[in-house]
Order: C-alpha cells, then sequence, then structure tokens
C-alpha cells in the first residue's frame, strides 16, 4: 500500500511540475524572465504560488528547467544519426522534427529566443558546455559525411544555426510574419 502512495505522488509531482513548466513556458514567452512573476505563472497553472516554489525554489530555478527542457526536446530531435545514416535522410528528418517542435511549442521557441537576445544570463554556461558538446560531436559527423563526399564542405556548426534559424523563425517572429502577409 505504501509502494501504491509512493508511485501515485510520484505521478502527481510529474504532472503539477508539468503543468507548471506549461504555464511558466506561456508566461515567460509573453514577458521575459525579468519581467515574469511567479504569481503571474501561480495563475496560469491555476496553482498557489506556494506550489512553485516547493518544486523549484525559486523564479530563477523554474526558468533554468524550463529552458534545459526546451533544448533537451530540441535536441533529441535529431533521433540517433551516425556516420552511417544517409545524411540527406537524416537531416530532413531532424528538420522535419525541429518545425513540428516549434510548431507544437512556439512560446518554447520565444523563451529560448528571448534568452539568447538578453545575452543568455541565466543558460550561458549550459550553452557553453553543454550544448556545445552536443554540437561539437555531432559536427563531427558531419565532417564525416563531408570527407566520403555525401554532404558539402561547409562548417557543420553553420549547418545547426541555420537549421535552428529555419526551423524557430515562424514561433520567433510569428507577429512580424503575420502583419507582413495579412
Amino acid at each position: 500500500m505504501q509502494v501504491s502512495k509512493k508511485i501515485n505522488q510520484s505521478r502527481i509531482q510529474i504532472k503539477k511540475k508539468a503543468l507548471i513548466l506549461n504555464a511558466a513556458e506561456r508566461v515567460f514567452a509573453r514577458y521575459g524572465f525579468s519581467g515574469s512573476r511567479l504569481t503571474q505563472i501561480a495563475q496560469e497553472a491555476g496553482l498557489p504560488k506556494s506550489n512553485i516554489l516547493y518544486y523549484f525554489n525559486s523564479k530563477e530555478n523554474l526558468y533554468r528547467n524550463l529552458c534545459q527542457d526546451i533544448l533537451e526536446n530540441w535536441l533529441s530531435a535529431i533521433g540517433d544519426i551516425s556516420e552511417s545514416s544517409e545524411p540527406n535522410e537524416a537531416l530532413r528528418k531532424y528538420i522535419e522534427a525541429k518545425m513540428e517542435l516549434s510548431i507544437q511549442r512556439p512560446d518554447a521557441s520565444r523563451v529560448f529566443a528571448m534568452e539568447i537576445i538578453s545575452g543568455a544570463p541565466v543558460i550561458g554556461d549550459y550553452l557553453a558546455n553543454e550544448l556545445k558538446s552536443w554540437v561539437d560531436n555531432h559536427a563531427l559527423i558531419f565532417q564525416a559525411w563531408q570527407k566520403r563526399g555525401e554532404l558539402a564542405e561547409v562548417s557543420p556548426h553553420h549547418v545547426f544555426f541555420a537549421i535552428w534559424a529555419v526551423t524557430q523563425t515562424y514561433a520567433d517572429f510569428e507577429t512580424q510574419i503575420k502583419l507582413v502577409l495579412g
């Protein structure tokens, strides 16, 4: 009986954390990190502010967790590519997956864009370490494809920047696109 209670509590905690992260994503996308308040996030989640603090301790910790969740989703979209993968197919799948993430979670893209535009004050270390390592490792795969003549000789790092720009533009600049296109 006690094991069941622990499992249920864990499920409840997982659901509440997800609810809080979803609400935080919407609020941070609207107001940025500096302009957002925990009370706004609590109201958006339909929970007391104390629940936010129980699960995340602070606004900065909540924001950091959200940004890491966003990046983990984006990075996992590349799947299990390797040097033996067919480059065109691997890149097509990655681009499609990234586009789908931008469609499903446009606020996530906006949160990340605002963090970067602000100089990455909260997740700069994460970007300089984990993200850089991820890009460097995947660049080696691109270079192997290039050596075999299967991919054009371009900077693998800049291929990622181009993919990210294309797949996130419609979310990040939705207002501009709507105004220009009517």
